[in-house]
């Protein structure tokens, strides 16, 4: 009996789904290698292979069978995908068009290396970021630029802002996600993209004020409130945003830090300074890679208690989601000093989650690892930190923690 991939579900999914892998038809206790590929937007290539062994009656199942070496080891059902690694160094899997999916190849080969044998068989899976009836508008309202993400179905929807950090541009696949799991997300843009300023010099946060009027006057989103997501420089802005702007009651951020960062932050006649940095403290690796941690000075020193962010302002419970082998932020100990602040001033403790050998770019389940990868506006190669297995699962954890938290 020829041998045949099969995949559950099969044809195509979303990306934030695991998919079922499995081969019948091989021999008894048959040797194979497993490999997939897949190709980004702009032609890169990223790989990934494990090694196998068919049971006594010639199948192989990913969920229960162990890989015996290759990117990764174990039983990992979704290994082929998190493993992951661009054939360019330095590369990083993004996905800026989410109406398109992302095509995935796998084979399966006789034998082990150094050289597996012939093809046995192959299948591609599509990998999408739209779940079947998300729809998705530009939105281009007064200063306003950004992707609103709609689920299926009338009435209306909790409603949140999804914020990324300082590389700018307009990053929808995390929104289009969630809005698969019943949230109405706008992916808002605030610089490096179309007619917003090109650099992060001054901040205004009159403009994140007008994309929270626009959610809350939206009439698929859900008043009276809205919820907010961060990543990194986003994370210090959804912070501020809860502190200083009505309407929003829920607030998750994502290896962050608890004063304002890179650049002012401007509100009415309120000006928050950025949080002292010293770029000679920038270490460079043996590798040449940059590594920002110890560049930014302790916000709890005086000379800092400005750029702190006045979270005990806030409406709402925040969550905390921390990588604890985060290269770029202290995040811990950030969202460490949250949590004293808002105690010391009879708040609510916010929930933080730390999870161990987790770097700083913790993305929706089964992105592949951005350990090291050229930041889009400082184009240098950045360390972010991270080790594969932990952090594919920390995704896949966070991302229903993120969920459970707003609903």
């Amino acid at each position: 009996m020829a041998a045949t991939l099969i995949l559950e579900p099969a044809g195509r999914s979303c990306w934030d789904e695991p998919v079922r892998i499995a081969v019948r038809g091989l021999a008894p206790e048959q040797p194979v290698t497993l490999r997939a590929s897949l190709r980004d937007e702009n032609g890169a290539l990223f790989r990934a292979h494990a090694r196998y062994r068919a049971d006594a009656r010639g199948e192989l199942d990913l969920e229960r069978a162990p890989s015996l070496g290759g990117s990764f080891a174990g039983c990992e059902p979704m290994g082929l995908l998190w493993a992951l690694k661009p054939e360019k160094a330095l590369g990083r899997l993004v996905k800026r068009d989410v109406r398109t999916p992302v095509p995935v190849e796998l084979e399966v080969l006789d034998g082990h290396d150094p050289e597996p044998g012939q093809l046995l068989c192959h299948a591609r899976h599509e990998r999408h970021f739209l779940q079947p009836g998300v729809q998705r508008e530009l939105v281009r309202a007064g200063r306003v630029r950004a992707a609103l993400f709609l689920p299926p179905g009338k009435g209306t929807f909790p409603g949140i802002i999804d914020l990324f950090g300082s590389g700018g541009g307009l990053c929808e696949y995390r929104a289009s996600l969630l809005a698969g799991h019943g949230f109405a997300v706008l992916a808002l843009a605030y610089f490096r993209f179309e007619d917003l300023p090109e650099h992060l010099n001054d901040i205004h946060l009159e403009y994140f004020e007008e994309a929270v009027d626009f959610m809350l006057q939206h009439p698929k989103v859900k008043a009276p409130s809205i919820g907010l997501l961060g990543f990194s420089k986003g994370g210090d802005l959804c912070l501020s945003m809860a502190s200083f702007l009505k309407g929003i009651t829920a607030t998750v951020v994502i290896n962050a830090c608890i004063a304002n960062t890179i650049a002012p932050l401007h509100y009415r006649d309120m000006i928050i300074p950025k949080l002292v940095s010293d770029i000679g403290k920038i270490k460079i690796t043996k590798s040449g890679f940059f590594n920002f941690m110890d560049t930014w000075s302790n916000p709890l020193e005086e000379h800092n208690h400005q750029s702190l962010i006045p979270l005990e302002k806030a409406q709402g419970p925040f969550l905390f989601i921390v990588g604890m082998d985060d290269q770029s932020w202290k995040s811990e100990f950030y969202a460490q000093i949250a949590s004293e602040r808002l105690q010391a001033h009879g708040k609510e403790r916010p929930q933080i989650i730390c999870y161990p050998d987790t770097g700083h770019s913790i993305n929706p389940p089964y992105f592949p690892l951005s350990r090291v990868s050229v930041h889009a506006v400082l184009g240098e190669a950045i360390v972010y930190g991270g080790e594969p297995k932990a952090h594919s699962k920390a995704q896949v954890d966070a991302w229903q923690q993120i969920q459970t938290f707003f609903h």
